[in-house]
């Protein structure tokens, strides 16, 4: 049901009950569907019933409940489990409205590469997930539309830009969903909603859209799930229709390692110590497990400072002049003056330094070599997700002046971005809870190639530290 405009919305918001999905993840749920004790479309329209009941938080962009796209062999790990996909790649049949108000699409007539990767694992799509403007917000908050609200406190951003993704899955209206991250858009709307979200390496899916004529790559696809099991799922699953040979294959990850590992700590970004607080607490919680386990932390700085921080800002401004000259070619109906102020104010920020993309790429180039020599030395880095814990929403609007913005958003989003510089993988797992209730999620990173470590590391932090859910 739809809340009433006239209403208070309630703090917290779930759609678990007694149904078909119950409190299953994606694993379970499939198991039962092999079993002959539930079907696909029971599935599906128990996650649909779900979302009605959730309407408030505002996470579809796109229902396609009449239509739900159940694959017609019953193949895939995941054969039966209902789920959304981002509003930004192609399922053939719905559009892709990419979060803006500046065009409508037309359904599109075929799938996109990766669509096509994700959907051989079996899931049954019920439509597309709410996303802020062309990705480019830490927060769901289009101008166009109502704001996509945590549901562990509707007052609060769940972050962005998967954030219609991470919503349906807090909620419990499916166990899973699509996302894809591009300076952080699958980790951070995970810290903000309690989820599990791994962002993989350069090169470990199917690469199409965009992301093919990127200069640097910087998007990587994948989802959002409730359980480290579902994650590892989906990762080896999705290997099973293609498998990049340039990269060590992760195979089915069910548990932590055996081996003990040595973990880099890094506490500071580009503007200091991170102060002491929930985000703090939940990251010095972990390094204590790891430790009671035999794990070896050691305190470590990475060898960034502001000027890769500009770089990266520099080329998403080159991605917004880029999407807002050439729109037309997304839909020839697209109108560059109904995009949105942030969009607005990164095309220029890039325009007025535009001489300077030449030094932009060649940073963010070498970058990588001088996270290798940082990093390579341990199995993996612990740090936070974010800068500080999730915001109203509000704060992080579009609408709020595009230089204060910005300067929120460095704040906020200090420590995502550089995995997507350097390729490299990292994965958000629940790490606190703050005194307002909100998750806080913490993160851990690797050397190219080595998602199998960090989906070990998470187990062990879900063995240790049980993740929340909404429900209980």
């Amino acid at each position: 049901m739809t809340a009433d405009a006239h209403m208070p919305l309630p703090t917290r918001v779930h759609a678990f009950g007694d149904d078909a999905l119950g409190e299953h993840d994606a694993v379970a749920l499939a198991a039962l569907v092999r079993a002959g004790a539930v079907s696909p479309r029971e599935l599906a329209d128990a996650a649909v019933a779900r979302a009605h009941q959730v309407e408030q938080l505002a996470a579809v962009a796109y229902p396609s409940y009449a239509k739900p796209l159940i694959p017609a062999e019953r193949t895939g790990a995941f054969y039966g489990v209902p789920t959304f996909v981002k509003d930004n790649i192609d399922v053939a049949g719905m559009p892709t409205n990419q979060g803006t108000a500046a065009f409508r699409a037309t359904p599109a007539r075929v799938h996109s590469g990766y669509t096509r990767q994700f959907l051989s694992t079996g899931l049954t799509v019920l439509g597309k997930s709410a996303m802020p403007e062309f990705g480019f917000n830490a927060s769901t908050e289009p101008p166009h539309a109502p704001p996509t609200r945590n549901p562990w406190h509707t007052g609060f951003s769940v972050g962005g830009s998967s954030g219609g993704a991470a919503a349906l899955v807090a909620a419990g209206v499916v166990p899973i969903a699509h996302g894809n991250d591009g300076g952080g858009s699958i980790r951070i709307p995970a810290a903000c909603a309690g989820l599990v979200g791994l962002k993989p390496s350069r090169g470990r899916h199917v690469v199409s859209g965009l992301a093919r004529t990127l200069p640097i790559d910087i998007v990587s696809e994948g989802v959002l799930t409730r359980t480290v099991r579902d994650t590892a799922a989906y990762a080896a699953a999705a290997e099973r229709y293609w498998r990049s040979p340039a990269l060590r294959p992760i195979g089915r990850v069910e548990g932590p390692a055996t081996r003990r590992m040595r973990i880099a700590l890094v506490l500071d970004n580009v503007a200091g110590p991170v102060p002491a607080g929930p985000t703090r607490d939940a990251v010095e919680r972990v390094a204590r497990t790891l430790e009671s386990n035999g794990y070896s932390v050691e305190p470590v700085r990475l060898p960034f400072d502001v000027a890769i921080e500009n770089a990266f800002l520099h080329y998403w401004g080159l991605l917004a002049a880029t999407i807002t000259t050439t729109g037309k070619l997304l839909d020839r109906r697209f109108d560059a003056r109904r995009v949105d102020d942030l969009t607005i104010g990164l095309r220029g920020f890039f325009l007025r330094r535009a001489m300077h993309a030449p030094l932009t790429f060649y940073r963010l180039r070498a970058a990588a070599a001088r996270y290798e020599r940082a990093v390579g030395p341990y199995d993996a880095v612990l740090l936070p997700v974010l800068g500080h814990t999730t915001p109203e929403l509000g704060y992080l609007s579009p609408t709020v002046p595009f230089e204060e913005l910005i300067e929120r958003l460095r704040a906020y989003v200090c420590f995502t971005p550089i995995n997507n510089i350097t390729g490299t993988p990292a994965i958000t797992v629940p790490g606190g809870r703050t005194a307002a209730g909100l998750p806080v999620g913490v993160q851990f990173a690797a050397t190219r190639g080595n998602e199998r470590t960090l989906l070990e590391l998470a187990y062990l932090v879900e063995s240790e530290q049980p993740f929340p859910r909404l429900s209980s």
